[in-house]
């Protein structure tokens, strides 16, 4: 039997065109360019020896016969896509398995993972175990989230994610009383809680914003955020810790910053993938995800700092 009807090509173009009353309006829809919808409808007016749009300055029309032609095809169409999304196996679940440094998972992703969970269901991610020396060689981990700059072993792309932008933090009644912190230069006055592994936090960051050549005196120092922040919020001392992971106590008004003068350091936490699965639709849209929860509601940095 010789087939007689144009292809589903063809009808889909016309029936959304059709819908929307634009060429490009219908290109968006069915994520082809808009002369593929221009050339598929001119081949179906060929075929069928009809013209079904006015074509005007202002956009397309259907005529007499084009809304007569959507009136036989549309339900036809319809009945298939229901047929196709009735019939159609579920996508397999994707499983990715991301290494995370701790304090940013417990602080900053873990508490975001239910955003991802619902807007990608059928990708399970998983918490790796973390390993400071890493050398990217685990077959069983996709991507990692770590701190780093730009010295990346072969093979692996790097790409900043959050964590460059640190901060003064102090006690909320260092604010208050007979003597509160009204300068960065009067934070000289309470004790300096260092990190163990970044103790040029300080130094960095007074030197930013302007108090430099002064004398700093370390009066504790704690080899995790976590702990340096408790200790803030013990009324031990102030601090300079990384932005991203100090919401919570932030939000619960358990820890103020005291001047509002974030700086941005080299050192962040980068999201490092292999440069061969880079066609991974998955890690894609990950990296993306990432990106998006760092860039809501954070604070720009406003001085720039070379640690």
């Amino acid at each position: 039997m010789r087939i007689r009807s144009p292809s589903l090509h063809e009808l889909h173009a016309f029936a959304s065109a059709a819908r929307h009353g634009s060429f490009s309006k219908a290109a968006e829809d069915l994520c082809v360019t808009q002369g593929a919808i221009s050339r598929a409808i001119a081949r179906l007016e060929e075929h069928l020896g009809q013209t079904f749009f006015f074509r005007q300055a202002r956009g397309i029309e259907l005529t007499a016969s084009g809304r007569a032609y959507l009136d036989l095809v549309g339900p036809a169409l319809q009945t298939l896509e229901s047929a196709a999304i009735a019939q159609r196996v579920p996508a397999a679940t994707t499983r990715l398995r991301l290494s995370v440094a701790p304090t940013l998972a417990i602080k900053w992703l873990i508490p975001r993972l239910a955003d991802w969970q619902a807007l990608h269901p059928q990708i399970t991610l998983s918490l790796a175990p973390y390993q400071h020396d890493e050398d990217f060689s685990s077959p069983d981990i996709d991507a990692w989230l770590r701190p780093g700059e730009d010295d990346w072993p072969n093979g692996i792309a790097a790409d900043y994610i959050v964590g460059r932008e640190i901060v003064a933090i102090c006690h909320p009644k260092e604010l208050r009383g007979r003597h509160p912190l009204r300068e960065p230069v009067d934070l000289l006055s309470r004790p300096l809680l260092y990190h163990t592994n970044y103790p040029n936090n300080w130094r960095v960051w007074l030197d930013a914003v302007g108090v430099s050549n002064m004398s700093l005196t370390p009066s504790a120092d704690f080899e995790q955020v976590s702990m340096l922040v408790q200790a803030v919020m013990a009324g031990l001392g102030v601090a300079i810790v990384q932005r991203c992971l100090i919401d919570e106590e932030l939000s619960s008004g358990r820890i103020a910053i005291p001047f509002d003068r974030p700086i941005s350091i080299k050192r962040g936490y980068m999201l490092c993938t292999r440069r061969a699965s880079h066609s991974n639709r998955a890690l894609q849209q990950l990296h993306q995800w990432l990106k998006a929860q760092a860039a809501a509601n954070h604070p720009k940095p406003v001085i720039t700092g070379n640690a």
